[in-house]
């Protein structure tokens, strides 16, 4: 890839853990920084944080809208995923068209001129009459105020001939990938029609070393397993090992959200990746290493790590 002609993604805030493992005068001193950084994009779901505590539903869109509120804020460009019926994990969900006509009429009010996509999210359904009465109520209804777009869409061949038919393009849709798994090439039908966003790029918060997780981790708190996929990190360990001694005037990346970056950065196709800070700093962090990607050539570790066995 040529880093000087290629353009760097978005960056793009998500509110997953909110309210869950992050508190909330941690959400708002993260949208303050994000946002004095002239991040706008900012991402959410109804279900969100999916913590299994019916209290919290819809508790990081209501931190998000009272932020924008209290700062008079009208210039975010806010995602919000819609369909899911609880955060209890379930693939329990609504995305019929009276239900979506709540959903826009809801989400307009309580984000006005920050609403900027109604997102289709975990969408198990098969048959293609039910995906187009979805997909054409959504158009109707965000025609000239707001984007639609997809996420979590178990049939994307079927979801790829409904945008065919509607001569639709350029639709945002979120994908997994990171260094252990990918729905980059699952999305095949919708590579022509998407820009896709990646999320989970650090991996659920794996890390690399054998730093230990703190109560809050989003690993822990996710069910994830910290000695989970040892011979990767061992590999990780000596690819990085290498390139230190390959490349003695490059600053070598020491985490996987850092890693994750650089594999979705240079993914041609990947137009913007979803970050979930827990910390300001690690907004910093993030803001830093993006422009140490397209101030340097990472090509040579990204194809590297393109060889790593999971």
């Amino acid at each position: 890839m040529n880093r000087d002609t290629a353009i760097p993604p978005d960056l793009i805030l998500g509110t997953a853990m909110w309210g869950w493992t992050v508190e909330e005068e941690v959400c708002f001193a993260l949208l303050d920084d994000f946002y004095q950084r002239g991040g706008r994009r900012v991402d959410t779901a109804t279900n969100y944080p999916i913590n299994k505590n019916p209290a919290d539903f819809r508790r990081a869109e209501k931190l998000l809208a009272t932020w924008c509120s209290t700062h008079q804020v009208a210039d975010l460009e806010v995602i919000v995923k819609v369909g899911s019926l609880n955060n209890m994990m379930t693939p329990d969900q609504n995305l019929s068209p009276s239900f979506l006509m709540i959903c826009a009429e809801e989400y307009a009010n309580l984000l006005g001129d920050n609403l900027a996509c109604l997102m289709i999210h975990w969408d198990n359904r098969e048959k293609e009459e039910a995906i187009d009465s979805t997909i054409s109520s959504l158009m109707k209804l965000g025609e000239n105020r707001w984007e639609i777009g997809l996420s979590g869409i178990k049939y994307p061949e079927v979801y790829a001939r409904v945008i065919k038919a509607h001569g639709l393009d350029s639709l945002p849709v979120e994908l997994k990938h990171n260094l252990i798994y990918s729905d980059y090439e699952r999305y095949a039908p919708l590579h022509p029609c998407a820009d896709f966003i990646a999320y989970g790029i650090n991996a659920g918060g794996l890390k690399l070393g054998a730093s230990s997780y703190s109560s809050t981790a989003s690993l822990l708190a996710r069910g994830g397993k910290p000695d989970a996929h040892q011979n990767l990190k061992d590999q990780i360990a000596s690819l990085l090992s290498v390139f230190a001694q390959d490349y003695p005037g490059k600053v070598v990346p020491q985490q996987m959200n850092q890693l994750g970056m650089l594999n979705a950065a240079y993914h041609l196709g990947i137009s913007a990746i979803l970050l979930g800070p827990s910390r300001v700093e690690h907004i910093e962090a993030s803001f830093a290493w993006l422009e140490q990607l397209y101030s340097d050539d990472y090509t040579p570790l990204y194809e590297a790590m393109k060889k790593l066995e999971v």
